[in-house]
């Protein structure tokens, strides 16, 4: 499998210095050490971001970087962007505010203390790292007039990675196709099964002896009448070869809290992602688990939390991603240490083997179709056998939007349960 170019535009180190003689007044154009701060970052057609700014101590010196250097924002660029760009100026545009982030009745509710200018060449940007700032700049102009200084690092590095596309969705059993420019060449073919008749079929023979406390709810004490409850469904991923290389598995059904017709947050179903162990394909091991249930909220979201099942036991599992994307426009699933920062003090007893960019993969909202684009870090496929539990993991997420679906709709035929097979592991 070859690769596709892209590349990582990262800015860090950020840190505001005030001047001294108005750091301590607090209500001139400049902010006590009690206000906050926070940053802009725009390029010409990408989203923009935003990022909070730490207050640097006053005896930082204007050569010594602030104590932090932690990532604020990151930029990804695709094969297509890269060759559109190449060549050509790009200019990355920092706005700097006082007050706190957000908008009131459309406008910015933070005062604008400075703006600063960081010019970028992407040319050869998918071969080699490059650094466009590392420093303090002055947000004035005046040369003689004490002014604030932003500390800033600005740079990109080369981060290929494996693009794959559902040729269907998921529920239609599609093939997968690698993506490379123009080329695609077809890696996986998906089976998908529904059969709510079996209760634990969908288990390795050893896993439900063992213990499970915490990840496996009885299916015995539910209360729901038939027709309540989404189960049983199941994606296989197999090779060229028809053998199965990965699978996606519900593990707790999918059901409606007591008196609405949504799947809680406080009862989420799940999906275990499985992987072979062994040299035998009937020997089955758990890789990570994914919760998924329905948001309220102002517009209905589709919660999630993916953790990794550590190999201590299934009850340690490490938390990597969780969000919320919305169910009418849908949004991307995305694993990046840089981007999940709700989960640190999750995390933060643990070694998380997450480091930068994992995956992501996209997903379409509620009625609409889904051929799910999965993006795959080089760095963290070393076979077939890897990319193809980050396209179980895609086809989970991507069902999820189904199975938590409001329990008054009706579900496409292809969510309807098998009546005359069933489908299981070899």
């Amino acid at each position: 499998m070859d690769p596709c170019p892209f590349v990582r535009l990262i800015i860090e180190s950020l840190a505001l210095k005030l001047p001294l003689s108005t750091k301590t007044a607090g209500s001139g154009v400049y902010p006590s050490t009690s206000t906050p701060c926070y940053c802009t970052f725009r390029i010409k057609n990408f989203p923009p971001q935003t990022a909070l700014l730490p207050l640097c101590s006053a005896a930082v010196t204007n050569t010594s970087p602030p104590d932090s250097a932690m990532s604020s924002a990151e930029f990804h660029i695709d094969a297509a962007t890269l060759r559109r760009l190449s060549g050509k100026p790009v200019t990355l545009r920092v706005s700097i505010y006082k007050g706190r982030m957000g908008r009131t009745c459309g406008i910015t509710s933070g005062k604008l203390l400075g703006r600063v200018h960081v010019g970028i060449n992407l040319g050869g940007a998918d071969s080699r790292a490059a650094v466009f700032q590392n420093g303090w700049t002055k947000l004035g102009r005046e040369p003689d007039y004490p002014t604030a200084r932003l500390h800033l690092t600005v740079r990109t590095e080369p981060d290929p990675r494996y693009v794959f596309q559902f040729g269907g969705e998921p529920e239609c059993s599609p093939v997968v196709f690698q993506i490379q420019g123009n080329i695609r060449q077809p890696v996986f073919s998906c089976k998908f099964s529904a059969d709510r008749n079996a209760r634990s079929r969908s288990l390795p023979s050893d896993f439900a002896t063992n213990n499970t406390r915490g990840w496996r709810r009885t299916f015995s004490g539910e209360k729901e009448k038939p027709g309540r409850e989404r189960k049983g469904w199941m994606i296989m991923v197999h090779d060229l070869f028809g053998s199965p290389v990965a699978a996606a598995s519900m593990i707790t059904p999918f059901v409606p809290s007591p008196g609405s017709d949504r799947v809680s947050r406080s009862n989420p179903g799940a999906w275990l992602i499985l992987r072979p162990h062994g040299f035998s394909v009937s020997t089955w091991k758990p890789w990570g688990r994914l919760e998924a249930w329905r948001d309220r909220g102002s517009s209905d979201g589709l919660g999630y939390k993916f953790e990794l099942v550590s190999d201590t036991g299934l009850s340690g599992g490490i938390p990597i991603a969780e969000g919320t994307m919305g169910v009418k426009k849908g949004g991307q699933f995305c694993i990046d240490s840089r981007l999940n920062d709700s989960l640190a003090m999750a995390t933060a007893s643990r070694v998380s083997p997450v480091r930068g960019f994992v995956m992501s993969s996209t997903v379409e909202g509620e009625g609409k179709v889904s051929k799910p684009v999965v993006q795959v870090g080089v760095q963290h496929v070393t076979c077939m056998a890897d990319a193809a539990l980050f396209i179980a993991l895609s086809a989970a997420i991507d069902l999820s939007m189904d199975s938590c679906r409001l329990f008054s709709h009706k579900l496409r035929k292809e969510f309807w349960h098998d009546e005359h097979e069933s489908f299981s592991f070899p």
